[in-house]
């Protein structure tokens, strides 16, 4: 059968990487890909964008299954458009979505639903947002209602901080597309501001077929751009599965009082959810998580050591999960894990995350091994060059037997890649390593 998956970052090298190892697959087709899925004779590289012509080509490519990567087709209505035309696809409908394309939407739902989660509020008035944060303090953290590529939060740990996200995020050129409908018709920005939760973050990701879950491997990411948690937020600079702070107990919590109740929660309201779907959590001293946020989407850059451990068939999961029905079957699949640690380390472009450089020659770009896969993602491939095309370039990922080896195998990878530029944190994985 032949594959298409919708996106062009590192997850999707890696969730192209990992359908291409089944022997019921012919042809993994990425719309657009990158740099990494034009080289690979597995894959093809497809220049079609648009909900419509995404489904147009798939029925004419007989496409068996489609999986969605990114965040932004998932909010226009890839999925609902694909089942319209019969097409067999792996991923939240628009409505469902919204958890993730709408900070207000996903608040509000966790409110209705008793899903533990950080007190807040929402504004589109930029005086009421101030006043609020005013007799709130620091540290507070304000939310861009709408996508915004991973950017659109902002940790505030003093009251400077936060005022001049409110500005930004309630200006003319706020980020994020999910805005509030103003009394005149015009469309008004929106923010969430809630309270600052303490604790360590952990990653929590689970397929969905509308009324079944099944957890993947647990996997922690850094956010922030420099080493010890500093500097701005990003979309990820590296991450690692497992993660040891989700104990057999966090992780018997987190699916007892926060996944179940979601899936649940949308099927009541009307919505059912089928799709990967990522719960940020916040888990304080006592094991207790709470919801930081929703991802419709495996994330970006956890699916890369997530996918590296898998060893069950990827292609027959999707295939039990978008079983025709009302429902799929996936409470009748057990997923099989490799033993050792993965581990991946971002390789970022030049003034990522504000301005990334692009354009710039990469070299030293080594075969894929058995322990050590280098997953593209803000990359071009033209006349056999390799280039920069964006912020987060690409993600050394690797397996070895713990944590600390894992490290060194992939920093001893990344050492070999050159690029004008080169940015990465040095110490991935420095939570698991101290334990």
């Amino acid at each position: 059968m032949n594959i298409l998956v919708i996106g062009g970052g590192g997850r999707e090298h890696a969730l192209a990487w990992k359908l291409a190892q089944s022997d019921k697959v012919g042809k993994v087709y990425v719309a657009p890909g990158n740099g990494g899925t034009a080289i690979d004779s597995r894959f093809a590289n497809i220049d079609v964008t648009g909900v419509q012509a995404l489904a147009a080509w798939a029925l004419s490519n007989r496409i068996a299954l489609t999986v969605v990567g990114p965040e932004a087709p998932l909010a226009a209505g890839v999925v609902d458009e694909f089942r319209k035309q019969g097409l067999r696809v792996f991923g939240p409908t628009r409505a469902a979505a919204q958890l993730e394309s709408s900070k207000a939407f996903s608040k509000d739902f966790m409110k209705r639903h008793g899903i533990p989660t950080a007190r807040y509020e929402t504004f589109d008035d930029a005086a009421a947002a101030h006043s609020y944060i005013e007799g709130k303090g620091a540290p507070i953290v304000v939310k861009a209602d709408g996508l915004a590529a991973g950017k659109g939060v902002v940790v505030a740990m003093t009251l400077a901080e936060a005022h001049q996200a409110v500005d930004l995020m309630l200006g003319e050129n706020a980020p994020g597309v999910q805005q509030s409908e103003g009394l005149d018709g015009a469309q008004l920005p929106r923010v969430v501001i809630e309270e600052f939760l303490a604790g360590e973050e952990a990653s929590f990701i689970v397929m969905c077929d509308g009324k079944n879950v099944l957890a993947l491997a647990t996997s922690q990411d850094h956010k922030r751009l420099l080493n010890d948690d500093q500097g701005p937020n990003t979309g990820g600079m590296g991450a690692y599965s497992p993660a040891p702070v989700v104990t057999p107990d966090v992780h018997a919590r987190a699916m007892r009082e926060i996944i179940l109740p979601t899936v649940r929660g949308m099927e009541k309201d009307g919505i059912p959810y089928s799709g990967f779907l990522y719960a940020g959590l916040m888990i304080d001293a006592l094991g207790h998580p709470k919801t930081l946020e929703f991802n419709c989407r495996m994330g970006d850059p956890e699916a890369q050591p997530i996918l590296m451990r898998l060893k069950t068939d990827l292609v027959d999961v999707l295939l039990d999960a978008t079983e025709p029905g009302p429902h799929g079957r996936l409470d009748g699949v057990e997923l099989q894990w490799d033993r050792r640690t993965a581990l991946g380390v971002v390789l970022a472009a030049q003034g990522y995350p504000l301005q990334p450089r692009k354009g710039d020659v990469i070299s030293g770009l080594p075969k894929d091994a058995e322990d050590a896969v280098v997953f593209h993602a803000g990359t071009t491939c033209r006349d056999g060059v390799t280039r920069t095309s964006g912020g987060r370039v690409l993600c050394v990922t690797v397996l070895a037997d713990n944590v600390k080896q894992a490290q060194q195998r992939a920093y001893e990878v990344a050492l070999g890649i050159h690029f004008d530029g080169k940015q990465y944190r040095t110490d991935i994985g420095h939570r698991a390593s101290r334990n």
